[in-house]
């Protein structure tokens, strides 16, 4: 029992996975602080305010406060925004530029279908058989 639990926790996936989980929580610490003390004030520059908890409407004399979920859906949509203009778009240019292969070279060579000798593409004729290629 013990050395099957032994197995799975030393499997490679599993120590990935917690390493990215540890990442991923701090790089959420970041983009979270970028976006409340850089992003937030600037949004609250141009549009006024970005504090909507007041904001309620009411029906029936029954008070709905939407400001709470309008204040996490803005965050929401800036922390998605800041997330993919700052990291996903980055890092897909990243890789794009890293797969990005070079063209493969033409041949100046071909072999010769009768003798197998390596000669040239433009060759008519084979230099070791005398043979006439075909186009």
């Amino acid at each position: 029992m013990f050395k099957g639990f032994k197995q799975f926790i030393l499997k490679g996936n599993v120590v990935d996975l917690a390493v990215g989980v540890v990442i991923g929580a701090a790089f959420g610490g970041v983009v979270t602080s970028f976006v409340k003390d850089i992003i937030n004030p600037l949004v609250a520059t141009i549009g006024g305010s970005h504090d909507f908890s007041s904001v309620y409407f009411t029906l029936n004399n029954n008070k709905f406060p939407i400001g709470d979920f309008i204040n996490a859906l803005l965050s929401f949509l800036i922390n998605a925004t800041v997330i993919y203009f700052f990291v996903i778009v980055p890092m897909n240019r990243l890789v794009s530029a890293a797969n990005k292969k070079e063209k493969p070279i033409d041949p100046t060579t071909k072999k010769c279908p009768y003798c197998l000798s390596v000669i040239s593409v433009h060759a008519t004729r084979c230099a070791f058989c005398t043979s006439k290629l075909p186009h």
